[in-house]
């Protein structure tokens, strides 16, 4: 473990308790790591300064360590479930992602041979304003029509999956809702089922990718990072994580290498210099929409598909709808003009995700309340059904990035 890592860690606590004593976590998880908390401490003992007392007027309130609710964010409390065998469960009309069956713990994924799992991360702290939390609830509302034209495959005919149901985040706070995220990511994975988490901000990404890298290895794992933005911020008010910062937490933190990691669709004023020499100097890739100007989409994104083939053994796709141009995603935080359309969208997920032994997928920074027009949700929806589709494609073995089925080819008389 690194010193930067445990000081990090520290960090996140301290801002949650100041002067005071509070009880050791039960899991034994420090902030947004997994790291035992005794070795956190010991390791950051010598790098964390002296400081003097805050005065008075300047204290954080502490929290109530005598809440019996303060660890509900800690794991799903499933005591109360009838007793049943293990196995997906239908619910009929109830409201699921894509309607499908649900599931309530890894047995029931491991009985039920699930290949995809659902789960829901509505975290919105990381934004500064509150709308991504409920990106998980209005795609579950959508309608549950699946299935691509292009290649005639429908991935829910093809895919066992289901509805994991949400990550017991703490709503108050976006450093305590990351351990429980990742360790749901972790225990899907575990099962050999691929996490598809629903966010959500994008602070989720870091929970996300450390949770995968906890099962497959942090050189094994490779991120496709979709983002006007490059999310590698520096602490912003003493805060080490939110949704401009995972990609920092997940390099400097060592959960991930920078040369696995390839951003697509940077754009608008944020980074500076100082952001693409931080890239640079951890062996990043990137794809700006300069490039993609310069160069154009059709070579762009070919380059982008044969990176990722050549990459590692594993590949999460980490997709923030801002990518695309707020013409056509304008239900979103940070919305930046001048991004891709749905149409270069679709066929790159497809592709990526019919070519690459795909572990992990994540769509973030869905706002349904400045939605107008539900255009955002339709785009968002049809983001996840074209990975769904591609991931279908390579287990029938069709995995190319430019199948498509000679029906919706061409009417056969070309």
């Amino acid at each position: 473990m690194t010193s930067r890592f445990s000081s990090s860690a520290l960090l996140l606590c301290g801002l949650l308790v100041t002067a005071c004593e509070v009880p050791p976590p039960e899991s034994g998880e420090v902030a947004a790591t997994d790291a035992p908390a005794d070795t956190v401490a010991d390791a950051a003992a010598d790098t964390v300064p002296e400081r003097e007392p805050l005065p008075p007027d300047s204290a954080i309130i502490r929290l109530d360590a005598s809440d019996p609710n303060l660890a509900v964010w800690q794991d799903r409390d499933i005591s109360g479930d009838p007793p049943r065998e293990p196995g997906p469960i239908e619910v009929g009309s109830v409201l699921t992602f894509f309607g499908l069956p649900i599931a309530r713990t890894p047995e029931d994924l491991v009985a039920g041979e699930v290949e995809v799992a659902f789960m829901g991360a509505p975290v919105d702290m990381g934004v500064g304003y509150r709308g991504a939390g409920e990106g998980p609830t209005a795609l579950r509302a959508m309608r549950r029509s699946v299935g691509s034209m292009e290649t005639m495959i429908s991935w829910r005919s093809e895919l066992t999956a289901v509805d994991y149901g949400n990550a017991p985040i703490d709503n108050l706070s976006v450093e305590r809702s990351m351990p429980p995220i990742r360790r749901m990511v972790r225990e899907i994975a575990e099962t050999g089922a691929i996490p598809v988490i629903i966010g959500g901000d994008h602070s989720i990404e870091f929970a996300n990718v450390a949770g995968l890298a906890d099962v497959y290895g942090k050189e094994n794992v490779g991120v496709i990072h979709f983002d006007a933005h490059y999310d590698a911020g520096d602490a912003r008010h003493g805060h080490l994580i939110s949704h401009a910062q995972p990609v920092r937490r997940l390099i400097d933190d060592g959960h991930i290498l920078g040369r696995n990691f390839i951003q697509v669709g940077l754009r608008g004023s944020w980074p500076g210099p100082s952001g693409f020499e931080w890239m640079r100097a951890n062996d990043m890739r990137y794809h700006t929409m300069a490039e993609i100007d310069r160069d154009g989409w059709t070579n762009v994104m070919r380059e982008v598909l044969d990176q990722a083939n050549e990459g590692p053994e594993y590949l999460h796709i980490s997709f923030d709808i801002d990518v695309m141009d707020p013409a056509y995603t304008s239900g979103t935080g940070t919305p930046v003009p001048g991004g891709l359309t749905p149409r270069e969208v679709f066929y790159m997920v497809r592709g990526l995700c019919s070519e690459n032994n795909v572990v992990g997928f994540d769509l973030v920074e869905l706002n349904p309340l400045v939605d107008p027009g539900y255009t955002t949700m339709l785009n968002a929806k049809k983001v996840v059904d074209e990975c769904m589709t591609g991931i279908a494609l390579r287990k029938l073995g069709l995995g190319n990035r430019d199948y498509l089925s000679p029906l919706t080819r061409d009417d056969g008389r070309r």
